[in-house]
């Protein structure tokens, strides 16, 4: 037993021995300005290396917290989270920029990118190369980026990110509508013709001046008809006939025209996008 534990301590004092010849890591930072940080973060930005601009970044903030450098750090380090595809990180970062800088001249962009992230954030690497109807995907991102670009909007009329905040939030209201028209047609194919009126009306209401409300009108006309409620189907057909003949339902697609892709094609053949 005696001998067991001499052999024990002898392995010990030599890993330990074996471990003090180990040369120290050295911290390539030791002794960098806030200037040389950005600047260092600043590089590795302009090359794509997203992960090392982080890096410099969150340094730059921890050993020189106060200062434009900083500052401007804790901006640009959304922008690198962002394009790295670390989307809740980003969000974060610009919330607490937009927090802790609330009157900041370039407050504006946090706000923007914040939209932009949310934009893009149901985007797989297969729906940028197979175009897929986005209007059948999770709605929760598309409100989130609605909401972003409209406070921004509201914040900063002004701002040079309003006019592209003002046109993506058209897109993404007839995302949304879309979004809901869908639910309709799924109600109406299950005969759950309620949950189908509930959803066209809700078109109807909330999204006005939008491609899907025509077909909503329909889908209402013909719910309130199947379940009986003759007067209010034929309230519903009178808006829509109203309207159509006012061409306030002519509402242009901007896909409308254009051939498909292979990738829609091919999408549409094997029918995922339904439900």
């Amino acid at each position: 037993m005696a001998i067991f534990r001499s052999l024990i301590l002898i392995l010990l004092v030599v890993s330990l021995s074996a471990c003090s010849l180990l040369p120290e890591q050295e911290d390539e930072t030791k002794g960098w300005s806030a200037l040389k940080f950005y600047t260092e973060a600043s590089l590795a930005m302009s090359e794509g290396d997203y992960e090392t601009a982080i890096k410099y970044y969150e340094g730059l903030e921890a050993r020189y917290p106060f200062g434009r450098y900083a500052m401007q750090a804790q901006l640009d380090v959304a922008y690198a989270y962002y394009k790295n595809g670390e989307y809740e990180s980003s969000i974060a970062a610009s919330d607490r920029f937009i927090k802790l800088h609330p009157r900041n001249p370039f407050v504006d962009y946090a706000y923007y990118l914040k939209g932009v992230v949310n934009f893009n954030r149901n985007l797989s690497f297969f729906s940028r190369f197979f175009p897929t109807d986005t209007s059948q995907r999770d709605a929760s991102a598309t409100l989130s980026s609605f909401n972003d670009f409209a406070e921004l909007v509201r914040r900063f009329p002004d701002s040079e990110y309003a006019d592209d905040a003002r046109s993506r939030m058209i897109y993404l209201r007839n995302n949304l509508a879309m979004s809901e028209l869908h639910v309709a047609r799924y109600y109406m194919r299950r005969g759950a013709y309620v949950a189908a009126a509930n959803r066209a009306k809700n078109v109807v209401e909330k999204y006005q001046r939008t491609p899907p409300v025509k077909e909503a009108l329909e889908i209402l006309v013909e719910a309130y008809d199947i379940m009986g409620l003759t007067q209010l189907s034929a309230d519903a057909q009178r808006v829509l006939a109203v309207n159509e003949q006012a061409g306030n339902l002519d509402i242009p697609d901007d896909n409308a025209g254009k051939p498909p892709s292979l990738g829609r094609k091919l999408w549409d053949y094997l029918k995922l996008d339904e439900n």
